[in-house]
């Protein structure tokens, strides 16, 4: 085993655990995409180190649909918004929400390598939560996540840092409690239907 590849793959595991630690106590479009990246990266580092990455992971494939198109093709700041929850009509388990127009999500996927495409667009419909024209991404980062360290503690790649270490302590937390590491994130509100309330956030 090259330990120098293990060596890489740890440290982009750590920075996986770093953007999502930033992503979940100061969201904004700039965390968002960080963590887009480092998924994107600890995958492609994985592979490399163990020939194990997530690409089989329905999460991942959608995120990677995501990335993948604000990378090459489409600035996200003009089309995603990050809205925290608090003092809106809605329940969820989620302090916030990163609100793509179903268009957009759509897009993408079209432009997933051709042999990819149905995979691609399945994961998308599985992972994300759609809302009418509206699409909430965010429970599949949160539930990805989970996926992404439960892979690396299996392939061996310690991973470190403040960020990694709470994380850790939750998951613990959560395994010791019987409760579940993965989010529902499916809202609700009294206010009328989601659809709309979600169409009127975004615009």
């Amino acid at each position: 085993m090259d330990e120098r590849k293990i060596a890489n793959a740890a440290a982009t595991a750590e920075r996986l655990m770093r953007a999502y630690h930033s992503h979940c106590t100061a969201p904004d479009l700039d965390t968002l995409f960080g963590l887009l990246e480092a998924a994107h990266s600890a995958s492609d580092r994985l592979e490399k180190a163990v020939g194990i990455g997530f690409i089989d992971v329905p999460e991942f494939l959608a995120l990677k649909c995501l990335r993948n198109y604000f990378h090459h093709h489409e600035e996200l700041r003009h089309t995603v918004r990050v809205i925290p929850v608090a003092g809106l009509p809605i329940q969820t388990d989620l302090m916030f929400m990163c609100l793509v127009p179903c268009s957009l999500i759509e897009e993408a996927i079209g432009q997933a390598p051709g042999r990819f495409t149905a995979q691609t667009q399945a994961a998308c419909e599985y992972a994300f939560h759609w809302y009418g024209t509206i699409v909430n991404i965010n429970p599949c980062l949160f539930n990805f996540v989970v996926h992404a360290y439960e892979r690396l503690l299996a392939a061996g790649i310690r991973i470190s840092g403040d960020e990694a270490d709470d994380f850790r302590r939750s998951y613990d937390f959560e395994a010791d409690a019987g409760h579940s590491h993965f989010v529902d994130g499916r809202i609700s509100t009294t206010a009328g239907t989601i659809d709309k309330l979600l169409l009127e956030i975004i615009s």
